[in-house]
């Protein structure tokens, strides 16, 4: 049987959400630079995020896209990102962004795209990123990602397209799981990558990292 909220309830909890949710957003907004201007609605006086320019929401108010791409950007994402957990697109690419992916971007279960490619971001990939069993999309292309590929991320068992070309990743390519069907342009134009692990001959715990 499904459980119903009574009406009064359930009025209080949505402001709740759009609260935190709002609150998430306005951290990413102090974080970052905006020479344009393009988050000049975001609020946080307001009641919920759900008014604010790129930010798109559902039925109950709560955050389901964040489309800031090419927007001029620079400076850092957050973690409280992952406080949208109802999120399913997170497009953040051709900016100026710095700085490591928050492993808590690994807490947005709903995530089917994850696009942040063009950017200056640093560190490695977090192995968190495991965690998005929705995630079909996933580009991190023309950063300065280092560090190894993480081989959790073969249990994405949905990712239909990895873009992670253009980096300074490095040790060996995994190749079982979903990264069975992927192509070398996925990972070209890291200068440390020593290629696919063949049958077990290229162990993957060894190499230039």
């Amino acid at each position: 049987m499904a459980l119903r909220i009574p009406l009064h309830l359930f009025l209080l909890i949505v402001p709740i959400y759009a609260n935190l949710e709002g609150d998430a957003l306005y951290a990413l907004r102090r974080a970052v630079n905006d020479p344009e201007n393009v988050l000049q609605s975001w609020d946080p006086t307001l009641v919920d995020p759900c008014t604010w320019f790129h930010v798109t929401c559902d039925a109950q108010n709560r955050v389901t896209r964040l489309d800031l791409g090419n927007a001029k950007l620079s400076g850092k994402l957050v973690p409280e990102l992952g406080k949208l957990e109802r999120l399913q697109y997170l497009e953040l690419y051709m900016n100026k962004l710095m700085g490591p992916i928050p492993a808590e971007v690994g807490r947005l279960r709903s995530l089917v795209s994850l696009d942040l490619y063009n950017n200056n971001l640093t560190g490695s990939i977090p192995p968190s990123l495991s965690n998005l069993s929705n995630l079909k999309f996933l580009r991190l292309n023309g950063n300065r990602l280092s560090g190894r590929i993480p081989r959790e991320l073969t249990k994405l068992g949905n990712l239909k397209i990895l873009d992670v070309s253009n980096n300074d990743l490095c040790g060996t390519i995994p190749t079982s799981g979903s990264f069975s069907k992927l192509t070398e342009e996925s990972f070209m134009n890291n200068s440390r990558l020593e290629g696919p692990e063949l049958m077990g001959f290229v162990k993957y715990d060894v190499g230039g990292c």
